[in-house]
């Protein structure tokens, strides 16, 4: 009896220490191995879930700017630059076409100024021709008729210098756009529809018509 009560106290004391060395293994693995929850520790994964690697952060920023279809997305900074740029871009487009517009307009009242003085200037020049052409040939060389002819000679050279110059008209085909026929005579000797006789020269500044001329025109 004794013998068979030691044998079961020494199978007890067996069972007992097995049970111990099973929970500590068990303990063990527990402690080695703690993604039974599905949590990542710090140690193997960053802020977004990747690995705390400067190649792995940069693949991350990547694609958190991306959105759908793989297209970059755009911060509010880039888009604020996009909106100026092209707001510069309009603006500079309007300023250089209100620029071309002015200088158009100064150009063209510039013109029309100067045609102004021009046609109040002409009626001086064709008394100065009348005044001159009336002078008797014995007294051409006269000093006041000399005078006078300098004084015509040297307006004419100014008007030549601002682009005003007389309109051909003897000799030249009518043209109703340079010349006003005032009179038609039937001449055999002359050409159908040509010019034979100026009453009033007509001019152009810079290849507009001042005034046109005043003419008689061969049938």
């Amino acid at each position: 009896m004794v013998a068979e009560e030691k044998q079961t106290v020494e199978e007890e004391v067996t069972e007992k220490e097995a049970m111990e060395q099973a929970a500590e293994v068990q303990e063990d693995d527990i402690q080695e191995s703690p993604g039974d929850t599905g949590e990542e520790t710090e140690e193997d994964t960053g802020e977004c879930g990747c690995e705390e690697s400067e190649e792995a952060r940069e693949t991350c920023e990547e694609k958190e700017k991306k959105g759908l279809f793989g297209k970059k997305k755009k911060d509010k900074k880039d888009q604020k630059i996009e909106e100026l740029t092209d707001q510069l871009k309009r603006q500079m487009a309007e300023f250089d076409n209100f620029r071309k517009r002015t200088d158009k307009e100064k150009s063209a009242m510039y013109e029309i100024g100067a045609k102004e003085i021009i046609e109040k200037m002409l009626p001086i020049v064709d008394n100065f021709e009348r005044g001159l052409g009336g002078v008797p040939e014995d007294k051409r060389e006269d000093p006041f008729v000399e005078g006078m002819n300098k004084i015509y000679k040297q307006m004419m050279t100014a008007f030549e210098e601002l682009g005003v110059k007389p309109i051909e008209a003897v000799g030249s085909e009518f043209d109703p756009n340079l010349h006003n026929a005032v009179m038609h005579v039937d001449d055999e000797e002359a050409g159908e529809n040509v010019v034979v006789e100026e009453f009033q020269k007509g001019y152009l500044y810079k290849e507009n018509v001042v005034r046109h001329s005043m003419v008689k025109v061969a049938n």
